[in-house]
């Protein structure tokens, strides 16, 4: 693995200081609050390590309820709510300063055969042909501010390639609320299936609220904006390896109240869906300053 994966497969690790209880510290990823899809992956960590190896997680649900601060440890309470013959069920709150800031449901399930059927991966240039998001943000460089160009184009541990971008992100088009991205880790990954899975959660937070903003002629670096997470859920419906190239599809059926409601479709590159995501996020304009 490089450095900056092997980095964040040891942040999600996390530190075991109770029965119950777990530690983890943060990434500082330029934005100044904790980065989503970290604290999803961490309290998904958490919830694992109480969980018999052979029972894996298939579904989630989670809210976040306050901005995490990136210079401070999240501790991450997990509750055994229930352990029956097929299913586990485990709910964990993560907390900062005395205060919740996040709080997730997870079910997990022994391996059972069954009925299968799925949605057919849509076509998609192979990610090969395409340049990497740092890549395309090189090209416009200059118009990032300054606090955030070093992490614009830092090193990240995972790659993606958008199969479609727009040519200036200061200066949106509107068109359809769609989105495809290929993803996956810089390096290989050990053979541990729980690994994978709370790595694919972390990286199911990039990019998928502001789906929802595409209709509309504007980005989350608008002048005025405020974009934030409100919840997320996500079912896992096959093994994966986000080692592989793996293509995430995004749309979005709705926005109203401030809200903008995104879906999200995780195919293997042989077109296998192993994943399914929802989220609603707050995509509030306020009056941009004179």
């Amino acid at each position: 693995m490089t450095k900056v994966l092997d980095e964040l497969v040891e942040l999600l690790a996390l530190e075991r200081i109770e029965e119950n209880l777990f530690r983890g510290q943060s990434q500082d990823l330029g934005w100044g609050t904790v980065f989503g899809g970290q604290v999803l992956g961490q309290a998904l960590s958490a919830a694992v390590q109480t969980v018999p190896v052979e029972r894996q997680v298939h579904s989630l649900h989670a809210y976040f309820l306050r901005p995490g601060d990136v210079k401070k440890p999240i501790v991450y309470d997990v509750d055994r709510i229930r352990d029956g013959g097929s299913f586990t069920t485990r709910r964990v709150v993560a907390i900062q300063s005395g205060e919740a800031i996040f709080n997730l449901a997870a079910s997990f399930q022994v391996h059972e055969d069954g009925f299968t059927h799925q949605d057919a991966m849509p076509d998609a240039p192979p990610p090969e042909q395409l340049p990497t998001e740092q890549e395309r943000l090189r090209a416009t460089l200059a118009k990032i501010p300054e606090i955030l160009r070093l992490r614009a184009t830092a090193e990240r541990p995972f790659e993606v390639r958008p199969v479609d971008w727009e040519d200036d992100p200061f200066a949106p088009t509107k068109r359809a609320p769609q989105r495809m991205l290929w993803i996956r880790t810089v390096g290989a990954l050990p053979e541990d299936p729980a690994l994978h899975r709370y790595l694919l959660a972390y990286m199911s937070d990039h990019a998928f609220v502001t789906t929802a903003l595409l209709p509309h002629g504007v980005t989350w670096l608008t002048r005025g904006m405020q974009v934030a997470s409100l919840d997320h859920v996500m079912w896992f419906h096959q093994p994966v390896r986000v080692d592989a190239w793996l293509l995430y599809v995004m749309d979005s059926p709705a926005a109203s109240g401030a809200r903008g409601l995104v879906r999200g479709r995780v195919f293997t590159r042989d077109g296998q869906l192993v994943a399914s995501t929802a989220q609603e996020g707050l995509i509030r304009q306020r009056a941009a300053p004179p």
